[in-house]
């Protein structure tokens, strides 16, 4: 009887949430998990009649079962999404996993890059080669616009808005956003392309992407994680360095410079503000600067 549910879910990630194949395989899965431990029990209820304390009772069971805290969040999420597509569809009347309590984690920072470790990374590219006047332009852009891997190598022409100053991105779920470009970003984007790209031969149906390899064909995720590394190794850090740093680093100098969260959020992509807020954090010396200047405790006093 499940097996009605779990394809009306797929139709609905696939065709309403515009999910990847990846992520709908993922959020079946915890269906699944749900529907085993349900069988294991001999009580295959249908989603009606599955209450709080059926779901409590299945967390309690894969955290037993060894499940990281992480996996266990993941999940709950995964069957929250489920029980919402059937409130929405009328398969239920009272959504039982809204009072569902997700284990407490400790959010852990990925490391995140200094102004002046991105410019000694942006120095190490030679712009005298094909390859480095590109790889110049692509961190530029990156850390300009805090764009994540996939919308950096899916990044196309007719989406840049060079007067305007704006990249126009195709974020999560293929849904748009407007972001400001910094303008040694649009430099070395012009460079690149009016001094190399136009050389190139481009494979057909691939003229519109903007950042090509050697073959004329967009650059794939590992490579640029492969650039980036490069990069830091040639500048001599030695932190644990991914394309993801490049946009950690652009939300976290935003906020130490002041910007509003909800701009953040909007600039990121992220549908939800507690996702931006995890970039909220401070390095030690900008919060002793910040102290030793605005907070009377720090200043110095007559004697």
């Amino acid at each position: 009887m499940w097996d009605a549910y779990k394809k009306g879910y797929m139709a609905y990630l696939r065709l309403e949430k515009s999910l990847a194949e990846h992520s709908i395989d993922a959020y079946l899965g915890d269906v699944q998990k749900l529907t085993d431990y349900l069988q294991l029990q001999s009580q295959l209820l249908e989603p009606v009649q599955i209450e709080l304390s059926h779901l409590q009772h299945f967390v309690q069971w894969i955290a037993e079962l060894g499940m990281k805290p992480s996996s266990q969040a993941r999940l709950i999420s995964g069957l929250r999404s489920f029980f919402t597509y059937c409130l929405t569809e009328q398969i239920i009347s009272i959504n039982p996993s809204t009072l569902l309590e997700a284990p407490k984690m400790k959010r852990a920072l990925p490391d995140f890059l200094s102004f002046e470790e991105i410019e000694m990374m942006l120095a190490t590219i030679p712009l005298n080669t094909s390859e480095g006047a590109r790889n110049r332009a692509m961190l530029e852009t990156m850390y300009s616009c805090g764009l994540r891997v996939s919308e950096l190598i899916g990044l196309q022409i007719s989406c840049l808005y060079p007067d305007l100053g704006f990249v126009r991105v195709i974020g999560k779920g293929n849904k748009e956003r407007l972001i400001p470009i910094g303008k040694d970003a649009l430099k070395y984007i012009r460079i690149y392309k009016e001094e190399i790209r136009v050389h190139m031969k481009i494979q057909r149906g691939k003229e519109d992407f903007l950042f090509l390899n050697k073959h004329g064909n967009p650059l794939s995720r590992i490579m640029v994680f492969y650039i980036i590394k490069d990069a830091a190794q040639k500048a001599g850090i030695n932190k644990k360095i991914s394309p993801h740093t490049f946009r950690h680093s652009f939300a976290t100098h935003l906020v130490e410079g002041g910007a509003d969260l909800r701009a953040v959020q909007q600039m990121l992509g992220h549908e939800s503000i507690t996702t931006t807020e995890i970039y909220t954090h401070l390095d030690r010396d900008f919060l002793r600067s910040t102290l030793q200047q605005f907070h009377p405790a720090f200043q110095s006093t007559p004697t």
